[in-house]
């Protein structure tokens, strides 16, 4: 899944794209690159960042959309936890929901999904942007991420959403310190286990990363990231939520292969 944010204050990507010629390109050169998918966004979810009203939202990835249409093979999902936004864009082209709240902000999010068709992701957060590092307090991150997406999953599915177009993200780096990210993706297998629905994992360039890189600015951290999408991949992840769809394409394929040799090894072992 390659990362489409038209904001003026997405924390990873420099320069920022905000002109929709530049975003539908940027798109099309991901699509060559390998995305199977394209998250687009206009509205920064960034710890800290300021809500945007619908009507800007819609005014920054709309003409993204239409400039698309037609013009992308591969689907393109709507990274907000706005009903109105989400209605809008799938009605121009969008076919996947990416909501970063689990339906806790709007629940109307899942309605857009039943009445459309659309496939839904559901992320683990609490609070807002301006709140999450507040409520980042677990006894066991894991065990609280697989009850909280459960309950996300049984919203969505008292909708009206048949599970198989259901999809979960544990959210790393959302309402998460360093060592919760770090520990929801060393048992993701385990987490994966728990929820039984297919893994979107979001790592690409997030600041839990300065804990073993230093303070280096985010467009520097895709090496890191490269070692945590591997980690993502090894651990059961369907979908990588990345930036640098080129490298980590090329990431992405030897890791599944290690994968898919490990579990050939363990059948063996099995039978």
């Amino acid at each position: 899944m390659g990362i489409l944010n038209v904001t003026p204050d997405s924390f990873a990507e420099s320069p920022h794209i905000q002109d929709p010629d530049a975003a539908a390109d940027a798109a099309l050169r991901m699509e060559a690159e390998g995305a199977d998918v394209i998250d687009l966004g206009g509205e920064s979810t960034r710890p800290g960042a300021d809500p945007v009203p619908a009507d800007e939202d819609l005014a920054r990835v709309l003409p993204v959309l239409e400039r698309l249409r037609g013009r992308l093979a591969i689907p393109i999902s709507i990274d907000t936890c706005k009903a109105a936004v989400a209605r809008a864009a799938v009605a121009a082209g969008a076919a996947i929901v990416n909501d970063v709240s689990g339906l806790r902000r709007d629940p109307a999010v899942a309605g857009v999904a039943v009445e459309s068709g659309a496939a839904l992701v559901l992320m683990h957060s609490r609070g807002t942007p301006k709140s999450m590092n507040e409520e980042a307090v677990y006894d066991d991150v894991v065990a609280a991420v697989a009850r909280e997406l459960r309950a996300s999953l049984d919203a969505a599915v008292a909708a009206g959403l048949p599970l198989e177009r259901l999809i979960v993200d544990p959210g790393l780096g959302f309402a998460k310190r360093a060592s919760h990210s770090y520990g929801v993706l060393a048992r993701l297998r385990e987490l994966a286990a728990a929820i039984d629905r297919p893994l979107l994992v979001g790592p690409s360039r997030k600041s839990f990363m300065r804990e073993a890189l230093g303070d280096r600015p985010p467009t520097e951290r895709d090496w890191g990231s490269a070692a945590a999408v591997t980690a993502a991949v090894l651990g059961g992840a369907h979908i990588v939520r990345v930036h640098a769809v080129g490298a980590m394409v090329q990431v992405v394929r030897v890791a599944d292969e290690i994968r898919r040799h490990d579990a050939g090894r363990r059948r063996h072992q099995a039978s």
